[in-house]
Formats: structure tokens, C-alpha cells, sequence
């Protein structure tokens, strides 16, 4: 691990912000940037009757080796243990080389909603035939991202005979974002081809619009673990690996436990996607459409047994914990709140100003990380044991607790079983 992150956690909060000026190399404004987040001026002009500015922490999770690079991530999220145990996952993928990512073109779709259709099977052939003629009307608006290689590369039709509404065509056009996430480009190709599609095929045209299921723009992350690193205290590593796997599967046959095992991925996700200025709804969007694709609700990770060769499971031995986590990740870093707010600006600073697709895949390996933070724990201690242990300390600041008494009465609501804020007050009231 890096020497500038170790013992980071032990650190003041000063300290661990000049750790960070060494590593990422941040200026004074930076630093600004880090303390006071978003002034009421910048607030004003990204959303409308603005009355003021909420402020969430932003942390790091360390300990990341991904496709060999030393990764630190930023993560804003206001539930304790989320940071801790993503960086004690990436600890445990680290022993086993750390994360491999990938990612696919960063391709959007826009959707055209065509009506009053009389043949979608002959609408479609007419428009496929001027495929070349609405990828053109598609272009025209976004020179910039043409000239880097994107811009709109193909278009496909989607009958719908049987709808509530009737029979419908959905036009998809496929659309290269770069490293924006692209829903203003994608909008504007669609509207544009709108009027063309109507000449074409004698429809009206009613919906025009990007899907946030975008399949088309994937990234991927897998790990794979020595089950040495899973043991704890006196469980085993391979009863650990097991419980871990076991975990998994009841995810991937139940949707009930599928709900709360994605939202474990999406506690990492989302965290980083709010510390760069990335829409966070968009991907939580996508991803549940995504865990739902086979027409059923399940798991978007897969975690695996790897034996040895010459036996099977459950008479082999267990010599790794493998885990894979492939999902829809749309993601920018320019344009929007990624340049607009002064954090998420520092945070791409942090992850060395990463492209769109590279940032998704580190998303990605934090997505994995947290999940397995996340059933490691379920399958162990339980999840209360250590999160609570953190919440402790929320429930003391929330009962009054001065920052100097923080610590101490958090600890004895733990040693106590009892963190409750009534219990919290009585303490606070003691002390003073």
C-alpha cells in the first residue's frame, strides 16, 4: 500500500488532509474546496429557489490496487462503515493482485417513441434503409464530441404491437458520449431525428429521450481472493469463503435478499458517483433494470468457490473466493456538476483526473468491494456488530455530545449493548 494511506484512519483530519495535498499534489483552493464545499453563489446557479447548501463527509477509501494501479477513492455518503469496510475489502483483494476492470465504448441510448403506425415491421425497414440520412440529422448539434470520436453510430427499431397505448415503434439511437455521461447530447440527437422519423414512416412522434438502462455502456470487475485472508479469529477461511458464497446464492435466487445485496453495491457506487459530480439516481436507475433483465430480480454480483483441479465442491479444498461484478455504469468527467462543483472537481483530482470509462470501471471495483464488505460481515459477525459500532458514534453526537466527548461516550454505549440516543443523553448529562 501506498505509505501516504497507512494508518490513514489513526489520523486527525488535518493530517490526513496535508497525507492527501503529498499524494494528490492539491493547492489551496483545493483545500478550500475541501473544507467548505459549495459557496451559496455556485449553489444558486445549478438548481432553482435555492435556500441554502447541504453538506454531506466526504472520505477516502484506501488500500485499492486496480489493473495494478494504486487507486485512493473518494466517497460522499453519510452512513457510518461504508468507508471502513470497502477499504478493508480492497485490503483483502489486494493479497490477491488487487481488482481487474474493463469497460465497453461509452454508448448511450436515446429513444424515439413513434405512433399511429399502421405496419411496424415496414416503418422500421424504412427507417433502417435512412439509417445513414438520421445518424447525419443526429450529428449536427455536437461537433466537439464528433471530432473526438463519438457522436451518434447506429440505429435500431423496436416494435411494441401490444401496449396500453397500442401498437408503438421505439427507435433507439445509439450514441458514442466520450467521457461526458451524455444525457444532453443523447436528448438533443433524439429530438433532432424526430421530425425525419415522422417524413419517413407518416407516425407522430411523441417521446424522445434517453434510457438509463444503458447496457450498451458497461464496465466490469472482478477479484480474487486467498481464503487465508478470510479468516477470522478462529473461523477458517475456507468456512468463511463458503458462508460468503452461501450469502451470494440465497441473493441470487431471492429478490427480497437481492434488493438489500445490490443496495450493499450501490452504498459504494453511488458514494463516489455523488463525490465527482456524477448522477447517482441515473446509475441506481440502471443498475435495477439491469438485475432485473432475465424477467426476474437477482443479484448483479456473482461470487464463486475456486477448488483445487482435481476435486469438486464440497469435498475439495477451497483455495480462493473469486468475485465478478458487470453492470451498467454511464458516467461522466466533464461537463455538468462534474466541473460546476468545486468538490467533485478536487475529488477527480484525487483519482488522477480519470476518463469517463476508467472512472467506471474504479466504480465498479468499489461497487464489488463494498458487496463484499458487506456479506463478509453478514456471514461472520453479523452486520450489526461492526456498523453499529460506528453508528455509536452518530447516536452520541446526536444526544449532544461535545467532538471531545465523542468517542468516549460511543464507547460505552458499545460496551454497553445499548446504542440508544436516551441512553446517549444520560451519558452526556453525567459528564457535564
Amino acid at each position: 500500500m501506498n505509505h501516504t494511506f497507512a494508518g490513514f484512519y489513526k489520523l486527525t483530519q488535518a493530517e490526513r488532509r496535508q497525507r492527501l495535498v503529498e499524494y494528490a499534489g492539491l493547492q489551496a483552493d483545493d483545500l478550500a474546496a475541501l473544507e467548505t464545499g459549495l459557496s451559496a453563489e455556485q449553489a444558486e446557479v445549478m438548481i432553482e429557489n435555492v435556500v441554502g447548501r447541504y453538506t454531506l463527509p466526504l472520505g477516502l477509501a484506501t488500500n485499492f490496487v486496480i489493473n495494478g494501479a494504486e487507486v485512493v477513492a473518494p466517497m460522499v455518503v453519510e452512513e457510518p462503515s461504508i468507508v471502513a469496510g470497502v477499504s478493508y475489502a480492497a485490503k483483502l483483494a489486494r493479497a490477491g493482485g488487487g481488482f481487474r476492470t474493463s469497460s465497453s465504448d461509452p454508448l448511450m441510448i436515446g429513444q424515439v417513441q413513434v405512433m399511429d403506425l399502421t405496419d411496424l415491421a415496414a416503418a422500421a425497414a424504412q427507417l433502417m434503409a435512412a439509417e445513414a440520412d438520421l445518424l447525419a440529422a443526429a450529428n449536427e448539434y455536437h461537433p466537439t464530441i464528433q471530432k473526438l470520436g463519438g457522436g451518434a453510430k447506429a440505429i435500431e427499431c423496436r416494435p411494441l404491437p401490444d401496449t396500453p397505448a397500442g401498437p408503438m415503434l421505439i427507435v433507439h439511437i445509439l450514441y458514442d458520449c466520450r467521457d461526458a455521461m451524455g444525457a444532453n447530447a443523447v436528448n438533443t440527437a433524439a429530438e433532432a431525428i424526430a421530425p425525419l422519423i415522422e417524413r419517413i414512416t407518416g407516425g407522430r412522434v411523441n417521446l424522445r429521450i434517453l434510457s438509463n438502462l444503458t447496457d450498451r455502456r458497461m464496465a466490469r470487475a472482478e477479484c480474487l481472493i486467498p481464503v487465508e485472508q478470510l479468516a477470522r479469529n478462529d473461523v477458517p477461511g475456507e468456512q468463511v469463503a463458503r458462508s460468503i458464497f452461501e450469502a451470494w446464492a440465497f441473493a441470487a435466487a431471492d429478490p427480497y435478499r437481492a434488493a438489500t445485496h445490490n443496495k450493499g453495491v450501490m452504498n459504494g457506487i453511488d458514494a463516489v458517483a455523488v463525490a465527482t459530480g456524477n448522477d447517482w439516481r441515473a446509475l441506481e436507475a440502471g443498475a435495477h433494470a439491469y438485475a432485473a433483465r432475465n424477467g426476474r430480480y437477482s443479484s448483479l454480483t456473482e461470487w464463486s468457490l475456486v477448488t483445487t483441479a482435481d476435486r469438486r465442491p464440497p469435498t475439495a479444498d477451497i483455495t480462493h473466493l473469486r468475485g465478478v461484478l458487470e453492470m451498467p455504469l454511464s458516467v461522466g468527467t466533464v461537463g455538468g456538476a462534474t466541473k460546476a462543483h468545486p468538490t467533485a472537481r478536487v475529488s477527480l483530482k484525487i483519482l488522477g483526473q480519470p476518463n469517463a470509462r476508467w472512472l467506471a470501471e474504479i466504480m465498479a471495483a468499489v461497487g464489488l468491494a463494498q458487496n463484499l464488505a458487506a456479506i463478509r460481515a453478514l456471514a461472520t459477525e453479523g452486520i450489526q456488530q461492526g456498523h453499529m459500532r460506528l453508528h455509536a458514534r452518530q447516536v452520541a453526537l446526536a444526544a449532544g455530545a461535545k467532538e471531545s466527548q465523542v468517542q468516549e461516550i460511543a464507547d460505552k454505549l458499545v460496551a454497553e449493548k445499548n446504542i440508544r440516543v436516551e441512553r446517549a443523553k444520560e451519558l452526556v448529562a453525567g459528564n457535564r
